[in-house]
């Protein structure tokens, strides 16, 4: 195994095209606001468009936001896996609140979706295929070599299991909200639980990704003459 992995960092230095720098604050300017847009925009598109437009307006805005983003992802040669999955959350939660006419049936299924989000990410440390690793592909082409090592499965399921315990407590902080209290206190405690934690989270996987992988024993000598 020892030979195979020291194989994989010699064909990745000598013969392997060049790669783009591994830089942490690279990689959270292209994949944070994206990550931002899927996740919040069509929430507040919604609200905005409740309050000064009508209900079934602000569905149909929010949700064209959510096509938008995906279309958009899909134009640029991107896999545009959270731009799909916020679009299927979007026609989920259209397809709720039109049926139910509430603001309740509305917001109900990203509580649903977000804590089945948690448990996938459990899960899927326990299967070792952990889900972190999925979107951190949507950031850095990873080499097979890479994906295949023991240092990539290590790395992606700690940071899987922070981001598993993160959605479950916030779903079920909001799952209170929405059942206990108004529409306004319920996005408000949304976005303080959502935006600030999301990016502060993000941020963090990136940088331990990007530091876990220098300063491994496989990867690190490979790393170790790029910048970041």
């Amino acid at each position: 195994m020892a030979a195979d992995e020291r194989e994989g960092v010699s064909r990745l230095r000598g013969d392997a095209p060049a790669r783009r720098r591994v830089s942490a604050w690279a990689l959270m300017l292209g994949s944070g606001p994206r990550f931002a847009r899927d996740a919040f925009g069509p929430v507040l598109l919604f609200y905005v468009g409740w309050k000064f437009i009508g209900f079934r307006t602000a569905i149909l805005a929010a949700t064209a936001l959510a096509i938008a983003a995906y279309v958009w992802e899909r134009r640029q040669a991107r896999s545009g896996i959270t731009a799909g999955i916020g679009l299927g959350i979007a026609l989920v939660q259209a397809t709720a609140g039109l049926a139910s006419g509430s603001t309740t049936g509305y917001f109900a299924p990203p509580l649903v979706m977000n804590g089945a989000y948690g448990l996938a990410f459990l899960v899927s440390v326990m299967i070792g295929r952990p889900l972190a690793a999925v979107f951190a592909q949507e950031t850095y082409p990873f080499p097979p070599e890479v994906k295949a090592s023991r240092t990539f499965r290590r790395v992606f399921s700690r940071i899987s299991l922070v981001w598993a315990a993160y959605l479950l407590l916030r779903t079920g902080l909001r799952f209170v909200a929405l059942l206990r209290s108004s529409v306004e206190l319920y996005l408000v405690i949304n976005v303080l639980t959502g935006i600030p934690f999301t990016a502060a989270l993000m941020s963090w996987s990136i940088w331990y990704g990007v530091r876990s992988f220098r300063r491994s024993q496989e990867w690190g000598p490979y790393l170790a003459d790029r910048p970041g």
